[in-house]
């Protein structure tokens, strides 16, 4: 007697294959046998030391076959398998031969490589004798965790929920934010051993076809072992992974990914990780923060000018001081030269040694910060900075303008949202000061001229990273530097490549102003 008969209606083979097995899978894709000896037999050489592996023989009372249930401890909800598999299957009979298991999420499989990926994912399968199929119901009950604050990307008055490591749960809090039919989810499997889910967040209707046939391309052409988090992903997809600029965000905030999603981009979710890539992405995402939809709008303009002086204070102030110390005096006003002439007169080093030993000392404190736990790390940061700084002035090793330099920088780099952004200022900033050091202001200005054309050079997901300054949009520059009025961006950015591009309509206020 068939297995189909068990769970009642008729299906096609062919049409019920699952799909989306990993390639590069080792095990070849054998059939079931009809003996369920046989399939024991097989499946404890395919699962040799696997103690966490439980095996459960079993009588189903409705037609009397033998049958084994497999699934992994730790990733398996015990409770829903006793009460809706096991339960059904020992102590009810069913009508007319089919037995009514209590749970509606089951797909039949028909080969071992299938079988080996829905256990090892918490999914139990059932084999019964005298049948080639098994049945593979999700009961999967691994450790999870509740949605808490989002870490890195803090909100004044935005949602204070971040993204976890369970798929299923950011799918739904994408939903919750965006409960609309034309909101589509593509699946893919990536990792021959991890066996990774990822999964492409879209508007059907509002999305460009041509960059998700790219994206769909590069995702599954991946062939890696596994893909652990998000970050990783994002190097093996991106356009230029040599450029010190990340080209897609990194976000962990669900209201973030729905803004970016509804502007025509792409929310692209990987299984146990915590973040979600957005794409394609310009310079300026980087400075764009989900507050500043929620602040007046004259009040988010001034900080996102204050983001981009920050951004150029960052990279270029120590370079500066570097080439007007030791080459263009004539720059810098005859009291200022002097106060610098005279904090400078004891110190043995070179204005680069001193200002690379500083920038590196406070990279050292930071990173000892951040890696230590949280009362000890700001401990750390703050007494470090402040003795060391001391130390190192009284000792005559550092001037004091240096020590200023440095610590206006850092307080620079704070002020920018994007913590990948920060990370690429930190290089961008010690390559601009080995310029100044050789060739003073010139170097400089070239270094700033080279990073500029390297910025207009890029692409993300073939979209210009420079958008919409180059090539020039108008039209976009609404939500750049500036961020006018929100009943005045009625069009979605046409750096996105949006199909539809109107995103709302006139809701200028009718009041005195």
């Amino acid at each position: 007697m068939g297995i189909l008969s068990l769970f009642g209606g008729k299906h096609k083979r062919n049409s019920q294959r699952p799909t989306g097995s990993p390639r590069g899978q080792a095990l070849p894709d054998e059939p079931f046998a009809t003996d369920l000896r046989s399939n024991l037999d097989k499946l404890s050489e395919l699962f040799p030391n696997t103690l966490d592996l439980n095996v459960r023989r079993l009588n189903i009372r409705a037609t009397g076959q033998d049958a084994a249930l497999v699934y992994i401890d730790g990733l398996t909800d015990k409770t829903e398998i006793n009460t809706s598999i096991i339960k059904p299957l020992l102590m009810q009979t069913g009508t007319n031969g089919e037995m009514p298991i209590e749970i509606g999420r089951m797909v039949r499989v028909y080969g071992w490589n299938d079988l080996t990926v829905a256990v090892l994912k918490g999914s139990s399968v059932l084999l019964v004798e005298g049948s080639d199929e098994a049945i593979v119901m999700r009961t999967g009950g691994w450790p999870q965790r509740n949605p808490t604050d989002p870490k890195m990307e803090t909100s004044l008055r935005g949602a204070q929920m971040g993204f976890v490591e369970t798929i299923e749960q950011n799918i739904a809090m994408i939903r919750r934010y965006l409960p609309n039919r034309e909101l589509k989810f593509k699946n893919f499997t990536v990792g021959r051993r991890g066996n990774t889910q990822v999964s492409i967040a879209y508007l059907e209707d509002v999305a460009n076809p041509d960059i998700l046939r790219e994206l769909e391309d590069r995702i599954g052409r991946l062939d890696v072992d596994v893909i652990i988090n998000t970050g990783e992903l994002a190097e093996l997809i991106e356009d230029n992974p040599y450029s010190p600029f990340p080209q897609l965000l990194i976000t962990e905030r669900p209201d973030a990914a729905v803004s970016q999603i509804a502007q025509g981009r792409f929310a692209v979710l990987v299984d146990r990780s915590p973040t979600v890539l957005i794409g394609p992405a310009s310079f300026v995402s980087f400075f764009q923060n989900i507050d500043d939809y929620s602040t007046r709008w004259s009040i988010a303009t001034f900080i996102r000018m204050l983001r981009f002086l920050a951004f150029f204070i960052s990279i270029s102030l120590p370079g500066f001081y570097i080439a007007v110390t030791s080459f263009n005096f004539e720059l810098v006003p005859i009291k200022l030269l002097i106060t610098i002439g005279t904090y400078r007169g004891t110190v043995p080093f070179a204005p680069f040694i001193e200002a690379a030993f500083m920038e590196l000392t406070l990279e050292m404190i930071r990173e000892a910060g951040v890696r230590l736990p949280s009362p000890i790390g700001q401990t750390v940061g703050i007494v470090g900075g402040i003795v060391i700084g001391q130390a190192i002035v009284q000792a005559g090793l550092i001037s004091n303008i240096m020590v200023v330099v440095v610590a206006f920088t850092a307080i620079s780099s704070f002020i920018l949202p994007n913590l990948d952004m920060v990370a690429a200022v930190r290089i961008i900033r010690f390559s601009l000061m080995a310029a100044a050091s050789m060739f003073g202001i010139f170097g400089l200005l070239v270094g700033l001229m080279i990073l500029v054309g390297h910025m207009i050079s890029l692409e993300t997901l073939g979209t210009p990273f420079s958008t919409p300054f180059s090539p020039m949009r108008f039209s976009d520059w609404r939500d750049t530097v500036v961020r006018s009025p929100l009943w005045k961006l009625t069009r979605r950015p046409v750096g996105a490549h949006p199909t539809q591009t109107r995103r709302q309509g006139d809701n200028r206020p009718k009041g005195d102003g």
